[in-house]
């Protein structure tokens, strides 16, 4: 069966929500809504959802033309509700997309790809199929499904989301990574106050609501905290934005001189069919080195941006090699850092593969549902296939069964 014969209603992501219908091989998406965390946004994404249904039925000439509706793994998300409400009333399925994999899914739909790719999703976070928040994704993805080949390493969220609002916690979280949290309180004592450093610092050393994560994100907002950038954020992605002007600036001064770098580890998998991890710890630690005066602070983000890429291209070869492709796919929302993408471009390129990156759909949550649709009409395309390729077994020999299993 083929993709193009297949209707799917996909309901998008919790941020930057957008939802769209994947017919005859075309996409059409909705509107932007918004946030879901608004009751305005829910609305909007009810009412465009409905609106795609009607469409699909004049498209399908009277049928009830959606044949899936597709959302984000999370259940808890008013999109994924959303999605087994109007599944529920439709007599169709509700098919869960992990969100790395839809990222990487949607560039393989805009492309016209087939794959087999390997492929770098990094952003802040998405439900994983263990349970934990993910967000460094390095996965193999065609369309007969995908792997998580790797991550970034973990790095605790003290504080669980809380964490995401105040990167000041994200670099204590790399200071007791590193065996160093008597630090924590002189370090940050100054600025959120000694008591509230000292009661992180008993948090971390408990363990007690510090979950992991291999969020880009957080990474990047333990460095923007371990140079004094940002100890707290008022909107998101503020810190990784302060990071990202330091460096540009500094490189923009330097004209054409590069901070020295490190080489970053990718630690193989404790376990056969496990998964690899880039190691930034050592990154970090150099960056809380960092004497915290502009010129220096400065550098030691382009260090971090330079260094952070280019380990980051080593592990896409690795993986690409180890998986026999040349293609490479890369997306979410760490991708809208110019300096980042651009330096990882240009080191793929050197090495020889072939990068593909969203061009009209956005590389951050805007662009999921596209990859989410994708995701599911190639699972029904499969499923169809293999229920008809069964059907043909059991029947007699010179015969055609109507039955679609063996039952």
């Amino acid at each position: 069966m083929k993709t193009q014969d297949i209707a799917v209603l996909a309901c998008g992501a919790w941020l930057k929500n957008s939802a769209g219908l994947w017919q005859g091989g075309v996409w059409q998406g909705s509107a932007l809504h918004g946030d879901l965390s608004e009751p305005g946004a829910c609305l909007a994404l009810e009412a465009s959802a409905r609106a795609l249904i009607e469409q699909a039925k004049v498209k399908g000439e009277g049928r009830s033309g959606v044949q899936a509706i597709a959302h984000d793994l999370h259940p808890d998300f008013f999109s994924s509700r959303l999605a087994g409400q109007l599944a529920a009333e439709l007599g169709v399925p509700a098919l869960a997309v992990q969100h790395h994999h839809a990222h990487i899914a949607a560039v393989l739909a805009e492309h016209g790809e087939r794959g087999p790719v390997v492929g770098l999703a990094l952003d802040g976070v998405g439900l994983g199929t263990d349970g934990q928040a993910w967000g460094g994704e390095l996965l193999a993805v065609s369309t007969q499904g995908w792997r998580r080949l790797g991550h970034l390493r973990p790095l605790a969220l003290p504080g669980g989301d809380v964490a995401a609002r105040e990167p000041w916690r994200m670099a204590s979280a790399a200071l007791q990574a590193l065996g160093r949290p008597e630090e924590i309180p002189a370090r940050f004592g100054p600025g959120v106050g000694v008591d509230k450093a000292r009661q992180l610092q008993q948090l971390l050393a408990r363990g007690l609501n510090c979950p992991l994560s291999s969020s880009t994100g957080r990474w990047f907002d333990a460095a923007a905290g371990a140079l004094g950038l940002s100890l707290r954020q008022s909107h998101e992605a503020e810190a990784a934005m302060a990071l990202e002007a330091a460096a540009s600036d500094w490189l923009a001064q330097v004209r054409g001189h590069l901070p020295e770098l490190l080489a970053l580890r990718i630690l193989p998998p404790s376990e056969a069919g496990g998964c690899s991890q880039l190691d930034l710890l050592p990154l970090l630690a150099r960056l809380l080195y960092t004497i915290q005066v502009p010129a220096l602070q400065g550098e030691a983000a382009a260090c971090f941006h330079l260094s952070l890429a280019d380990g980051l291209a080593n592990w896409l070869a690795q993986a690409a090699e180890s998986e026999g492709t040349q293609t490479v796919c890369l997306s979410g929302g760490c991708f809208m850092n110019r300096l980042l993408s651009q330096r990882l471009q240009e080191q793929l390129l050197q090495r020889g593969l072939r990068v593909l990156l969203p061009q009209k759909n956005s590389c951050g949550d805007a662009g999921l549902a596209l990859g989410q649709a994708w995701v599911a009409a190639h699972s029904l395309a499969k499923a169809e296939d293999s229920a008809l390729a069964s059907s043909t077994r059991c029947a007699p020999q010179g015969e055609e069964s109507a039955s679609t299993s063996c039952v």
